[in-house]
């Protein structure tokens, strides 16, 4: 063998070892951020997380989610917006990127791209701007659901603001939100990200007094109803999504506020 050989194999090699140590220090990245997003953080309200039927919650530093591998979003994300919360400092927009704390593997957000639908947030950036960081987390893949525009930049966005609303006049709100991950739905991209049918979102108020839910299921269309329209009771959205949404209330308390699909006791 001549020495031209020898140092192209040694070369080769080289590049290999190069690869594979890099190889090696992204898997041990990814499994140290999965580790990380198995911890409760400490401003997650832990006590309102709803159950996860696919047993993989994952909590960021501003919110917490259910990802569901199957429809490749989360099945409800879950945050608590406090009136200290609330700030209109104006982040620069962050490109959207992979949760790479999901251990199935979050959606790439290619496959939105040129599919028509809009990446629509589940924890809206606008709840959390008193950060940089608690901002850029709400681009995270596993924070989005598939949206027409018309919906996401119209009632669903009218709902985002009567929330931060609520929450500026009852000292805090906890927030629960989610498409309807059931029947018949629509795929986008290679990854297959369904389109949900529905979107809702429950919230309850346990800061001003009494406590008090109320939940909101809207259809995934372009609507100029007024909010209160699409008030229904929490119970009808667990008989539609088979989540739990407050297994730690007292019962009798739970059974009382997740029957009433009345709107009395909040302001709109």
């Amino acid at each position: 063998m001549n020495k031209k050989t020898i140092y192209s194999l040694i070369a080769i090699l080289i590049v290999f070892g190069i690869y594979g140590y890099e190889f090696f220090l992204n898997q041990e990245e990814t499994l140290e951020i999965v580790e990380t997003g198995k911890e409760v953080k400490n401003n997650t309200n832990e006590y309102f997380l709803p159950v996860s039927t696919t047993n993989q919650i994952i909590h960021h530093e501003g919110y917490s989610l259910s990802y569901s591998e199957l429809h490749e979003q989360a099945e409800w994300v879950a945050y608590e917006l406090k009136k200290e919360h609330l700030s209109n400092s104006h982040f620069e927009r962050p490109y959207f990127e992979i949760d790479k704390a999901v251990k199935t593997g979050a959606a790439h957000w290619r496959n939105y791209k040129n599919s028509g639908y809009d990446r629509g947030h589940l924890c809206p950036a606008g709840d959390r701007r008193y950060s940089q960081k608690a901002h850029d987390e709400t681009f995270l893949t596993s924070n989005i659901s598939p949206q027409e525009h018309q919906f996401n930049s119209g009632i669903w966005n009218k709902l985002e603001q009567k929330v931060r609303y609520w929450a500026s006049k009852y000292d805090g709100v906890f927030v629960i939100t989610g498409g309807v991950l059931k029947g018949d739905m629509e795929t986008i991209g290679d990854d297959e990200v369904y389109v949900p049918n529905q979107f809702y979102k429950v919230l309850i108020d346990n800061n001003s007094g009494k406590t008090k839910m109320i939940a909101f299921l809207m259809p995934h269309k372009k609507s100029d109803a007024p909010l209160y329209e699409f008030v229904v009771s929490v119970d009808a959205i667990e008989a539609l999504t088979g989540i739990d949404f407050f297994p730690q209330l007292d019962d009798a308390l739970e059974t009382q506020l997740e029957a009433s699909s009345s709107y009395k006791g909040w302001s709109f």
